[in-house]
């Protein structure tokens, strides 16, 4: 009897804990995948709009921010981040995200300056745009959350952001993906008018910056050459402003591929064209 009652309990508990696994199972979705072992073909399929939102949203305090972001993949994973453009948000990158954290990245979708949840910490604080700050900005978020290098990708004002971390701290970027490619530009170039046809689609001028980014900006004005691994991409319906592929093609002296995504891409790439975008920095992450 007492055989048959241990026995009885084996059973028992043996298919409460298999119970219990396949619950967690459901509620935690499968595990991720292992960096280098996920190839970019082998990525999930996923259909553009597949997903509609984050799982939660995060903030830190981040130099003079507190940045709002989205995060996705295990905690301990290669880092990448993911910056969009204007007047986009974080959502761009909704159907990119679960793609990288599968392969198991740990991805960090951040709100911009001025959009969002992010939002200065004194109001005493300039609200300025221009390019070296948003940059300073993704430093000081990756001091802020501990990340020693990243992979990092971008569009639009991302793309551009993205390209200058690279520059002025290729010791933190692991490698880059940016759309419409070498997107680095500086104020003396701008007091260059172009034909009035291409001015006519330009809405900003050349307001002063923060004298405290001055250095940042001279270096960014000699247009440096980018030396980390990097993709660049372009749509083949992208009706926004945007830099022939063959002209910026030498400015990227590490290895370097310039992919045209087809099928009638715009300018919000990664939004419109999330499987091809994911790859990308799959790619070009596990080198």
């Amino acid at each position: 009897m007492p055989e048959q009652l241990d026995s009885g309990r084996r059973r028992f508990f043996g298919t409460a804990a298999m119970t219990i696994a396949a619950a967690q199972l459901v509620l935690n979705g499968p595990a991720e995948g292992q960096p280098g072992k996920t190839k970019a073909g082998d990525l999930p399929k996923i259909r553009r709009g597949e997903h509609t939102s984050f799982a939660s949203l995060k903030h830190i305090d981040a130099g003079v921010l507190n940045v709002g972001y989205a995060e996705a993949g295990p905690s301990g994973g290669p880092v990448v981040i993911l910056l969009h453009g204007w007047p986009y948000d974080i959502y761009s990158y909704v159907d990119v995200a679960p793609l990288l954290a599968s392969a198991g990245y740990r991805v960090i979708v951040p709100y911009l300056r001025g959009y969002g949840t992010t939002h200065f910490i004194s109001t005493g604080t300039l609200r300025s745009g221009q390019p070296s700050a948003l940059a300073v900005d993704v430093i000081a978020l990756m001091d802020a959350l501990q990340i020693e290098k990243a992979t990092v990708a971008g569009f639009d004002w991302g793309a551009r952001t993205a390209d200058i971390v690279a520059v002025l701290w290729p010791e933190r970027c692991k490698a880059l993906v940016s759309v419409s490619g070498y997107l680095i530009g500086n104020q003396q170039s701008g007091k260059t008018p172009l034909s009035p046809k291409a001015e006519l689609q330009w809405w900003f001028g050349l307001a002063g910056g923060e004298p405290k980014y001055d250095d940042l900006e001279k270096r960014l004005a000699e247009a440096p050459v980018i030396t980390v691994p990097t993709i660049t991409l372009e749509g083949d319906a992208n009706g926004a402003p945007h830099p022939d592929p063959i002209a910026y093609a030498t400015k990227f002296s590490g290895k370097y591929v310039h992919r045209m995504i087809e099928g009638g891409i715009g300018h919000n790439l990664p939004q419109e064209a999330p499987q091809a975008f994911a790859e990308a920095v799959l790619e070009v992450a596990e080198g």
